[in-house]
């Protein structure tokens, strides 16, 4: 895909605002909050992705976004998606622009995530929590436009069929609801450029 990193955030930001949002709304789900963080390098728009450490108590390893759960100093649900972002990896709240946020995923863990997308300024000086983030995956977005990036299985649940998606990038697999957020962002992309890559 060829695209102006300006025009396209400002395409994100238009279809993320003209779009209803998919809400979930159960109360046994632990509600949390994750930055979908992009960024321009060298003018092309990239997607900064975490690994997990081996430390932490969920998901080990896994790659991820910034994120975690609501706190009730939080004043929203944003809120806790830039303050796990700082404490992360040091990325300022006052340095991110918030152009939109996607459906709610709940996970098989029992999280409701609400994912926000947002943009900062590249370079950045980051400052990296050692004991929640191994390491941080700068993605072009151009990658994860690109037909067949994603694979996509079918697995039975107790409400029915499920599908799975998985995206690879390098020796990095995203899979769960990592992969699904991206998913999502793609294919809003995708629509409003009218399927064209």
């Amino acid at each position: 895909m060829r695209a102006n990193p300006e025009s396209l955030e400002e395409k994100i930001r238009a279809v993320l605002a003209a779009r209803e949002r998919k809400r979930i709304s159960k109360n046994r789900l632990i509600p949390a909050a994750v930055l979908l963080p992009l960024f321009k390098k060298a003018g092309e728009p990239y997607v900064l992705l975490t690994k997990r450490t081996e430390k932490v108590k969920a998901h080990k390893g896994e790659i991820s976004f910034p994120g975690g759960v609501y706190d009730r100093a939080d004043r929203s649900l944003e809120e806790t998606a830039l303050r796990e972002s700082f404490e992360e990896i040091g990325l300022k709240r006052s340095d991110v622009e918030i152009l939109g946020c996607l459906d709610d995923v709940e996970t098989m863990t029992r999280y409701l995530i609400r994912p926000y997308v947002g943009i900062f300024p590249y370079p950045y000086t980051f400052v990296v929590n050692g004991e929640e983030i191994e390491e941080m995956i700068e993605v072009p977005l151009r990658s994860i436009l690109r037909k067949g990036a994603f694979e996509t299985r079918s697995l039975r649940s107790g409400t029915g069929r499920q599908t799975i998606y998985s995206y690879r990038f390098g020796r990095h697999l995203i899979w769960g609801a990592t992969a699904r957020i991206l998913k999502q962002l793609v294919d809003l992309i995708r629509d409003s450029s009218g399927g064209r890559e």
